[in-house]
């Protein structure tokens, strides 16, 4: 491991902490709001005090002094600081991470190609829509139906189609994804992950430092979201059919972190659009798609 992602992986928990205790407010807690602060969230004397640790230790962990946090430190900052499941999760493996490097396997290069097997099952699931992500967000493979679905959207206008860069750069993206805040914060948390393992791959390097340009990208890193969900609805605006609820299944694939990704119809009119959509161009025939409810 290179000194750069040493740096980065102390600087991850380090940050972490400090973006989630800035993005509390005192009532969030159960403390009275004595007015105006000069930092915004919860002061470290606040914190420190709810989770039964030291200031002293806390502005160590927020400084990326001390990365060895022990299991009941981990479990009463999370507490502190009030964090859902995927959150929780994220910390324990920023922490795991800090105190176990030597256990940590060496840095492989990013697995861009996609097996035949994978090839086959993507064909063999249409009419499904559905394709093969990379860590770093690049996609890898996908089938012909969604191809069809996504090609008047312009997520394959690029060479090597890549969803955080479309989410921030293309133009048709904020149409596309009506809920383009969500879809944003996404893309940033999955990068995050990405990039503790990645961190020194020089396409990772190259993206970000693309993205980091990007002031929505950048006050969205520092606030570090999360993103573990694998099952879920979004909405897309096809400028063909019009607007989609889109059911989506991720499915973690044994080569590099690569996902396979399904698109269903998330009720009953979005069916009837995607199968408009799908009709539009060579998507395996007339496609007959089960819709998913409470996804």
């Amino acid at each position: 491991m290179t000194e750069r992602a040493e740096r980065a992986e102390r600087a991850e928990l380090a940050d972490f902490l400090r973006a989630r205790r800035e993005q509390l407010r005192p009532q969030d807690v159960g403390l009275r709001d004595a007015g105006r602060r000069r930092t915004p969230g919860l002061r470290r004397e606040e914190v420190a005090t709810l989770a039964g640790v030291s200031i002293d230790y806390l502005v160590r962990l927020e400084q990326g002094r001390d990365i060895h946090p022990s299991a009941a430190v981990i479990a009463a900052l999370a507490d502190a600081l009030q964090l859902d499941e995927p959150e929780r999760h994220h910390l324990a493996k920023l922490a795991l991470i800090g105190s176990n490097r030597e256990l940590c396997p060496a840095t492989s290069p990013l697995v861009v190609d996609v097996v035949p097997t994978v090839e086959l099952l993507l064909e063999r699931l249409l009419p499904t829509p559905a394709f093969v992500v990379g860590p770093a967000k690049d996609v890898l493979s996908f089938n012909s139906a969604w191809a069809t679905l996504v090609r008047p959207l312009g997520l394959l206008d690029a060479s090597r189609p890549n969803l955080a860069r479309y989410v921030f750069l293309h133009p048709m993206a904020r149409r596309s994804y009506p809920d383009w805040s969500w879809a944003a914060d996404e893309q940033v948390g999955r990068l995050r992950d990405a990039a503790l393992r990645w961190g020194d791959d020089p396409h990772v390097v190259t993206l970000l430092d693309l993205l980091g340009g990007v002031p929505e990208f950048a006050s969205r890193w520092a606030q570090h979201p999360v993103s573990e969900k694998r099952r879920g609805t979004r909405r897309i605006d096809h400028p063909r059919v019009g607007e989609l609820r889109v059911a989506y299944e991720i499915m973690q694939l044994a080569d590099g972190d690569q996902r396979l990704v399904t698109w269903l119809p998330g009720d009953d009119a979005s069916a009837g659009l995607l199968t408009a959509a799908l009709a539009d161009g060579d998507a395996g025939g007339a496609p007959q798609l089960r819709v998913v409810r409470d996804a």
